[in-house]
């Protein structure tokens, strides 16, 4: 383990092909950087080594915009199922690579506002005994979400288009929520992406 690392890997969930968007939504530029190398390097100062990308649509894209950063990336060929497949080909690989992990964050790549100290203290939030720590905005909770270990099985079990928040509805007794006001922001069509320009 690297020292100074918490033992918790992030997975970033990167496979969809973002169809409302017209265009990859991992690979548009924000504050001269693209979405998809934003949350990686993030992810990568707060848990190192232990950071896996999942792809799927424009997977040789993606995956040139992550060169020379430590993570893995793992091409989920059934993208087009929905979320939980990609959940479920991020936590395979992450329990099989480092079998002692304590938990992971499951986040996604069109939040451009997710910075390290919020990784940070969603871990933190687990390591002072919730369960899931999830980001609250709007009126609604959701990712970047800390899980430990314990709920690895029922990521496991996810099918077609269900994701995180089908655990979190499931265990609300069991969530510790985090504000992330800005977590609002994410990029599904052009005018969210123009909407995102004008406020940098």
């Amino acid at each position: 383990m690297e020292t100074g690392k918490p033992n918790v890997g992030i997975i970033i969930l990167a496979a969809g092909n973002s169809s409302r968007l017209g265009e990859p939504k991992q690979l548009l530029t924000f504050q001269n950087k693209t979405l998809i190398r934003h949350i990686a390097e993030t992810a990568v100062e707060v848990a190192g080594e232990k950071v896996i990308v999942v792809t799927g649509s424009s997977a040789a894209l993606i995956e040139n915009e992550l060169a020379g950063l430590p993570c893995q990336h793992i091409y989920n060929g059934h993208w087009q199922e929905g979320m939980a497949s990609s959940i479920v080909k991020g936590v395979t690989l992450l329990k099989e690579t480092y079998p002692d992990i304590t938990g992971c964050i499951l986040a996604v790549s069109d939040q451009p506002f997710v910075t390290a100290e919020l990784f940070q203290d969603l871990i933190v939030g687990a390591q002072s005994g919730a369960a899931i720590v999830a980001s609250s905005y709007g009126n609604t909770i959701g990712t970047p979400v800390f899980f430990t270990k314990t709920y690895f099985e029922q990521l496991l079990q996810l099918k077609g288009t269900e994701g995180a928040k089908k655990l979190i509805v499931a265990h609300k007794s069991e969530v510790h929520s985090l504000p992330f006001p800005l977590g609002t922001v994410d990029i599904d069509t052009q005018e969210d992406y123009q909407n995102l320009l004008r406020t940098s």
